[in-house]
């Protein structure tokens, strides 16, 4: 039987659950690493989008694993999200759960793809994990308790507590994606660089460009481009507790299951600064 969380559920039951989800991530990314190294199919779904043996297989270890906690809440992932909005929105709490983030680095044999698991509650994210199976790398949070980053495994190594950082005076540093630039992106960083002068920008592939945020080595993540809820939510609880935040491209909150659609407006993930980042867009966005 699903429950709904209470505030005080809050407090009692989230460190508890993030142990628990942790060990399902790195599980989920143990059965990914089988299928990255023995080779893999490749299949297309109905947004053109690729789907591996990988991204199922997780997707099975996932679902059975948070079926098995002591806590039950409803699970939408990305590889049954099917249902109608009316059924969602009757769910205040549920999980939210990305089984291969960055498909399309796996296949190219990039390193930086992710398992993402959220808990959503009340249309925010108040824990999240995402776990980089190649490079052993894991980014967790929950509401009131912080975020941490962890290289190896829960058992074999000690996690360490991340802070994004104020925006320097030299040089700010952006992430971008691997797989989307477009014009939208090439306009901002213009208009920031007359404004402000040189920047970085670094390109990498997933989610782990919002943990770069989260952990205070990169001040900016605009995305300029379509994505779907369950590739932002494990992310937005790490950024929000490393003291950054994660917003639509006109400074608002960015929040879930809130309309029909199940993809995001343009965001930006933000370190700790509280620049208008908005001026800097286009003049049609």
């Amino acid at each position: 039987m699903t429950q709904p969380l209470t505030k005080n559920d809050l407090q009692l039951l989230l460190p508890e659950l993030l142990i628990e989800v942790r060990r399902i991530a790195i599980e989920a990314g143990e059965k990914i690493m089988e299928v990255y190294e023995s080779g893999f199919d490749i299949e297309t779904k109905s947004d053109e989008s690729p789907v591996t043996t990988a991204d199922l297989a997780a997707n099975a270890i996932i679902d059975q694993g948070l079926k098995k906690l002591d806590v039950q809440f409803p699970i939408l992932s990305e590889e049954s999200a099917h249902l109608s909005f009316e059924e969602r929105a009757s769910r205040p709490s549920y999980w939210l759960v990305d089984p291969l983030d960055g498909t399309k680095e796996f296949i190219n044999r990039n390193d930086s793809f992710t398992v993402n698991i959220a808990l959503i509650h009340e249309n925010k994210s108040i824990l999240g994990v995402i776990y980089a199976p190649a490079l052993k790398l894991s980014y967790f949070a929950c509401k009131g308790h912080g975020s941490y980053k962890q290289k190896g495994t829960i058992s074999t190594a000690d996690s360490y507590k991340i802070i994004a950082r104020k925006l320097p005076n030299d040089q700010a540093i952006f992430m971008g994606s691997r797989s989307h630039t477009g014009e939208a992106m090439l306009t901002f960083l213009n208009n920031f660089k007359a404004d402000k002068g040189d920047y970085e920008l670094q390109s990498m592939g997933s989610s782990l460009k919002m943990c770069m945020v989260a952990e205070g080595t990169a001040d900016l993540y605009p995305r300029l481009w379509l994505t779907s809820e369950w590739d932002t939510a494990a992310a937005h609880c790490i950024v929000d507790e490393a003291g950054g935040r994660i917003v639509k491209t006109d400074m608002s909150p960015l929040l879930y299951n809130t309309k029909d659609s199940l993809l995001n407006p343009y965001f930006f993930a933000i370190g700790n600064n509280d620049v208008a980042w908005d001026n800097y867009l286009p003049d049609d966005s």
